[in-house]
């Protein structure tokens, strides 16, 4: 162990595992041919001793990794793969590596968790997705590490904190009002889980909308779901299976609007001349089902390959003028895209 009231080494760390030094820096440095098990005692110590590397043991080039990290905790596998793409790209052109991981955001270790992969990967950023941006820990934790990190669709801004987003709620209420232009009236609502921020703002955007033509959200048309394909078509069973069948659903997701297609089939239902139905993100799937499915253009890759900017620009040695305040929050159009899983009344 280091002395009482000095900072741990490397050397510490190796004596502590039991390993060379050598292996301390291919694990810290996130290098392959490292065992697994020796990778985890390697962590564990670290991790024990608190040992963070010095800024001057970081790579030549300004001490960055070249390493931007990617974090996110979603059910919705469109909405994942579309950030995954852009943000991999941008990082390809910018000549970064994109690291994904995986985090549950109930994990009762969520923050060893990140900070054990602080410590192995020295990322120069982090890109965090719903909910993971909204989880005080995972914020507390990076703060703490010193990484800096840019917010997606975070439920607020936070100051001096990036972040990039859409208007969820004038979104939701923009495809509401289109189902209201056709005629609707009797509209369901499928919400998203509670513990995404973008499930609130879309519901709020439908309830605005509603309101506006001085027609109130029925409580008997509003089922909860989780942005899946299952909860979608089990929220839809229960919508389309009553007496007093609701003529258009607005599923918050894609992923659940597909379910509900899947349903409204099922029960010998036609879209969209028994039913129309909507869906928000524009998803690959959205255009290749039948009918293909009207919904809210959501430009997820375009919002990673901006958070992988903002990290990079970021850490620009170089920048030296002040950003404003504003220019760190981005907000992004979203896009109508009308398709034939709508009609009039």
């Amino acid at each position: 162990m280091s002395a009482r009231g000095s900072n741990p080494t490397i050397v510490d760390v190796a004596r502590e595992a039991g390993v060379s030094i050598k292996t301390v820096s291919r694990v810290l440095n996130h290098e392959p041919g490292v065992h697994e098990s020796t990778r985890d005692a390697v962590l564990k110590v670290v991790e024990a001793l608190r040992y963070r590397p010095k800024q001057s043991a970081r790579s030549l080039a300004g001490g960055r990794s070249f390493l931007i990290g990617l974090l996110y905790y979603d059910p919705s596998a469109a909405f994942v793969g579309s950030v995954q793409q852009g943000a991999t790209v941008r990082c390809r052109e910018l000549g970064y590596h994109l690291v994904v991981e995986s985090l549950h955001n109930d994990a009762p270790d969520l923050r060893q968790q990140i900070d054990r992969m602080v410590m192995a990967l020295r990322p120069d950023g982090m890109i965090l997705t719903p909910p993971l941006c909204d989880n005080p820990e995972v914020l507390a934790a990076l703060r703490e590490s010193g990484t800096p990190c840019v917010l997606m669709s975070p439920e607020r801004d936070i100051h001096g904190v990036p972040s990039v987003r859409i208007d969820d709620v004038h979104a939701a209420e923009e495809i509401t009002n289109l189902l209201l232009s056709l005629g609707h009236r009797r509209i369901a609502f499928i919400k998203g889980p509670s513990d995404q921020s973008a499930s609130a703002a879309r519901y709020e955007g439908f309830a605005t909308a509603l309101r506006a033509h001085d027609l109130e959200p029925d409580p008997e048309l509003i089922q909860p779901g989780s942005f899946t394909f299952a909860s979608g078509r089990d929220a839809a069973h229960k919508l389309l299976s009553g007496r007093q069948r609701p003529t258009a659903v607005f599923a918050s997701n894609d992923d659940m609007a597909l379910g509900v297609l899947a349903a409204a089939h099922r029960l010998g239902l036609n879209v969209p001349n028994d039913l129309s139905v909507v869906g928000f993100d524009d998803s690959a799937a959205a255009a290749l089902v039948w009918p293909p499915l009207t919904t809210v253009r959501q430009p997820v890759a375009e919002m990673a390959r901006a958070a992988v900017e903002m990290l990079v620009i970021g850490n620009r040695a170089d920048q030296s003028a002040p950003v404003d305040e504003r220019d760190r929050h981005m907000v992004l159009a979203h896009e109508l895209v009308v398709r034939d899983s709508t009609r009039a009344r």
